[in-house]
This record gives C-alpha cells, sequence and structure tokens, in this order.
C-alpha cells in the first residue's frame, strides 16, 4: 500500500504520525508513506518531499506575503503525487495549503481517494468551505464529535475519530521531579507556563503581548518561575523575542535534544504550571489533558482580524468551551488580547480556587467527549481510511 501524507504544523504532525502507526497496526502488508510531515511523521517511515516548516505562516497577509512561494509548492506537491500514484492523498489540517493540492489531484486523477484529516470549522465561520470543500475531498475525519453532519449534508463521507489529545501521555512523578530539580521549581513555588505558539508570525505578534500581560502578575508573584516551552521552528526566534521579559522565563529548546527527552521535559512543564497563558489553538486541548488552568490569547494582522472576526458565527473560538459548552477557560482575541486584561485574568486563575475547579470541571467532560477512555483515535482514523480505500 501507497499513501502520500501532507501537514504542516506541529499538531498535524502528531496527527499524521497516530495515523500512521494505527494503519501500520491494521495492515498486514508493508505501507509506504511519502508526502510533507515533520519528526512524528518521519519517525513513522514518511519520504519528505520537503521540510514541514516551510509551510509554517498563518492568517491572510501572510499568505499574501508568501503566495508566489506557496503557489509554486502546491504544483510541486501535486505533481509528486501524481507521479507517485498512491492508493490514496490523506490531507491533514492546513487548508489554505493541503484543499488546493487536493484540487489539482483531483483533476488530474479523479479516481484517486482524497481524504482529509481534521474538518474545517465550519460551524464557526465561513460555512460554505464544505461545498467547495467536497468538489475535491471524498472523506473527511473529523476530531470533534458535532462535526460530521456539516460534512455530510454537503455529499462527504465523515467519521468522528475522536482527538489523539486523549491518549498522549502526562508526565510522571519521576519526570516531574527531574524538572523541579533541573529549573529549580520548588514544591509549592509558583509556576507559569507560556506558549506564544508554533508559527514565526504568531512568536512576532503575541510575545510582546504575553510578556507585558506577565508584569502585573510577578508584581503580585514575584517568586513565580515563567517556563515557555519552544517548538522546534521558533526556538531560536523565542530567545531574541523575550530578552525583555520580567521573570527570566526558563526556556526548554528542542534544539539537539532528542525528542523523546524534551516531550517529557514538557510534559512536566505542563503538570508543574499553576496556570498557563496560551495561544488559542489546539494546545487548549493538551492543557485540559493536564488538568492545568489557562488563559487564551490570540491576535491577527489588522486585515485578517478584521475578516475573520466579523465572520465568527460563535462567541467563543477555545475548544474547551466548545466541547463542553461552557465558557469557563477566559479568552482574549483580536482586538481585546491586551496585556491588562490578560494579567488580572491570570491572577484571578492564581488566587481563585472557585475558578480553578470550574476550569477543571470542563477539562475533564471535554476529554470525555473527546474519547478518553476509548479506542485510541489514531486507530479510529486508521480504520476510517482503510474504509475508502
Amino acid at each position: 500500500m501507497r499513501l502520500f501524507l501532507v501537514a504542516g504544523e506541529p499538531s498535524g504532525d502528531r496527527l499524521g504520525a497516530a495515523l500512521m502507526a494505527g494503519l501500520k497496526t491494521l495492515v498486514e502488508e508493508d505501507i509506504e508513506f511519502h508526502g510533507i510531515g515533520g519528526p512524528l511523521m518521519q519517525a513513522e517511515g514518511l519520504v519528505p518531499l520537503f521540510p514541514m516548516e516551510e509551510l509554517s505562516v498563518i492568517g491572510l497577509t501572510e499568505i499574501i506575503a508568501n503566495y508566489r512561494r506557496l503557489a509554486r509548492r502546491v504544483t510541486d506537491t501535486a505533481d509528486a503525487v501524481i507521479g507517485w500514484k498512491p492508493d490514496a492523498l490523506i490531507t491533514i489540517d492546513i487548508p489554505e495549503f493541503s484543499l488546493r493540492v487536493a484540487a489539482q489531484v483531483k483533476a488530474r486523477a479523479t479516481h484517486m481517494p482524497t481524504v482529509h484529516y481534521v474538518a474545517p470549522t465550519v460551524w464557526a465561520w465561513r460555512p460554505k468551505r464544505a461545498r467547495k470543500m467536497a468538489r475535491s475531498i471524498d472523506h473527511v475525519l473529523a476530531l470533534l464529535p458535532f462535526e460530521p453532519p456539516y460534512m455530510q449534508a454537503e455529499g462527504m463521507s465523515c467519521d468522528f475519530v475522536g482527538h489523539p489529545v486523549v491518549t498522549e501521555p502526562q508526565a510522571s512523578a519521576a519526570e516531574i521531579a527531574a524538572f523541579r530539580a533541573k529549573y529549580g521549581v520548588a514544591e509549592g513555588e509558583t509556576a507559569i507556563l507560556v506558549l506564544p505558539g508554533s508559527r514565526r508570525s504568531e512568536i512576532e505578534r503575541l510575545s510582546p503581548v504575553f510578556g507585558e500581560a506577565l508584569r502585573p502578575v510577578l508584581a503580585r508573584h514575584p517568586q513565580a518561575h515563567v517556563i515557555l516551552p519552544a517548538a522546534p521552528a521558533v526556538a531560536g526566534m523565542i530567545g531574541e523575542r523575550i530578552a525583555g521579559w520580567p521573570g527570566r522565563p526558563h526556556v526548554l529548546d528542542p534544539r539537539g535534544v532528542p525528542a523523546a527527552t524534551f516531550a517529557a521535559e514538557k510534559r512536566a512543564a505542563f503538570a508543574v504550571a499553576d496556570v498557563a497563558l496560551a495561544a488559542s489553538g489546539t494546545v487548549s486541548l493538551e492543557l485540559a489533558a493536564s488538568e492545568t488552568p489557562m488563559v487564551i490569547a490570540y491576535d491577527m494582522s489588522w486585515l485578517s482580524r478584521k475578516l475573520v472576526l466579523s465572520m465568527l458565527q460563535v462567541d467563543t473560538v477555545t475548544l474547551v468551551n466548545m466541547v463542553a459548552g461552557s465558557r469557563t477557560i477566559p479568552e482574549f482575541i483580536g482586538e481585546k488580547c491586551r496585556p491588562a486584561p490578560i494579567g488580572a485574568a491570570l491572577n484571578r486563575l492564581l488566587e481563585d480556587e472557585g475558578a480553578r475547579i470550574d476550569q477543571l470541571d470542563a477539562m475533564a467532560l471535554t476529554m470525555m467527549r473527546l474519547g478518553k477512555g476509548g479506542e485510541a483515535p489514531g486507530l479510529r482514523a486508521a480504520r476510517s481510511v482503510l474504509s475508502v480505500i
């Protein structure tokens, strides 16, 4: 069996790796994987076409600025798919890129099954995206339980396969002890986890706001430790952007560190943290899995902000709030992404036990609804893919 996979960011790399592992479990014959993916997918056997980091742009203005390069890579990728003749094309998230690849492939090889992993958020904004997507995608793997009807209404088959976050390992006591010893975070001392994103554009925009938001928190909790895990693609940039931050942050740098070692250290950081300040995205589910109370903040370029926020059909963008049907996670999006209110929300979480308990309840409900305790999502996704090949 030959499968071509396309992922363009760390969260997609995790999804792709879990899917590949599930396929290898279910299929007796050898499977060849070609395409675009990060270190986790490559560890499962993916032969990369080009580095996944080339696709790490976000927002309308960033896409426009990189349009020529991305358009060339779309064509390069579609040509590679057609030339290799896989049994299916599986695109994972990054719809701005991957759905363009699928469209070119479908136009030249109508018989080739196309699968897209992560349903577009048509329930949140731009509902017509599903109809457009149906022209080139046959089957969808949904992460959220309420998504399949939206896809099926436009003629695509769709299965809810759960979210891999529910099976990701949590920090062990030994990992937590090792982390505390290495970074000098004693038991009982306050720890603040800061996650400003995994893309360069996110770091550029959010790091000044996040740094200023920490000032009123550290004014009231001067001994607090600030912990900042860095994504590989932006690790060097992180050090530059936080030079003026208060609190002498502990930066967790994955460069030159075995992937398993860094993953264990990051798990421990999540477990040690009393509160997290994070960019909007799937990281909210990782925090929920580790039971880390959080504040979510995000901003975009002026043009992207105006377009996206004007089209929103929901009153929250935080996945924990959506899945749990609650609004316990405070979020500061667009014009609301400002240091003072973010800092006040962090202080409240550190000092108000009731607010922390409300979040923990919402997190537990979210994990249950995403499939915790059931068959691994990667395996469910693999079964779904095999059903349409």
